[in-house]
């Protein structure tokens, strides 16, 4: 399958296809700067797992605070057990918020909470929303939701749709139930697709002859790197 195209909500990959000999050059063909604060990743064309800004993910509703960090892994560390991530004991929802160091043009989601049934069965996946939690979450219209693969024994992808994640620059996963209990486990989370580097926008010099202070009460740009997700 080529993973350019616009996919189903249901439609997934098992992990094994992540090779992707499809003939497509994934060198990117960026001229900008690839060095990275973490480690390179090994074995995933498009890789975006170095621009996950691992210090500003979170997630509510965790068991162990910021044990969601430790899913995010390189691909060759996926089948890792030893580093999880959990729900409550007595309740398996999840709000994960994942914001990136660049412009990211997502291709796919990896997901994989393991072959029992305490993994997720389902994630509504939202772009670019810093204003959501668990009292905003049921009533917003995700950019694209999934059923999850049940057992899957290796990471599961997701190809999104590339018209709704084409300048994505966070995201929130909502897993709102597992298939089974009530604590949810997740083993690993990755992202596949393009970046770009982000560019401040220019400072515009708005000049006034009587400015009027009431323009200019709490701008938008003071509620920007504010979001619920504590």
């Amino acid at each position: 399958m080529n993973c350019q195209n616009e996919a189903g909500e249901d439609d997934y990959h098992p992990g094994h296809h992540h090779g992707h000999g499809h003939g497509h050059d994934h060198g990117h063909g960026h001229d900008h700067d690839h060095s990275h604060d973490q480690p390179a990743d090994t074995g995933m064309a498009d890789s975006l797992f170095s621009k996950v800004n691992l210090d500003l993910v979170r997630c509510l509703n965790e068991s162990t605070p910021d044990s969601i960090k430790r899913v995010f892994k390189p691909y060759h560390q996926r089948l890792d057990t030893t580093q999880f991530a959990s729900s409550d004991p007595d309740d398996p929802e999840l709000l994960v918020y994942v914001p990136f160091t660049a412009m990211i043009k997502l291709k796919s989601i990896f997901i994989w909470g393991g072959p029992n049934d305490s993994s997720p069965s389902e994630v509504r996946v939202f772009a670019n929303r810093e204003d959501l939690d668990f009292d905003s979450i049921g009533d917003a219209e995700p950019t694209q939701q999934w059923a999850l693969a049940r057992g899957a024994r290796e990471p599961v992808e997701y190809p999104v749709r590339a018209t709704k994640f084409g300048s994505v620059r966070s995201l929130v996963l909502h897993f709102p139930s597992c298939f089974a209990g009530d604590e949810s486990t997740v083993y690993f989370l990755a992202f596949r697709g393009e970046w770009s580097e982000l560019r401040d926008k220019p400072v515009v010099a708005i000049y006034e002859l009587k400015p009027n202070a009431a323009d200019h009460k709490t701008p938008s740009s003071e509620l920007m790197g504010h979001h619920s997700i504590h």
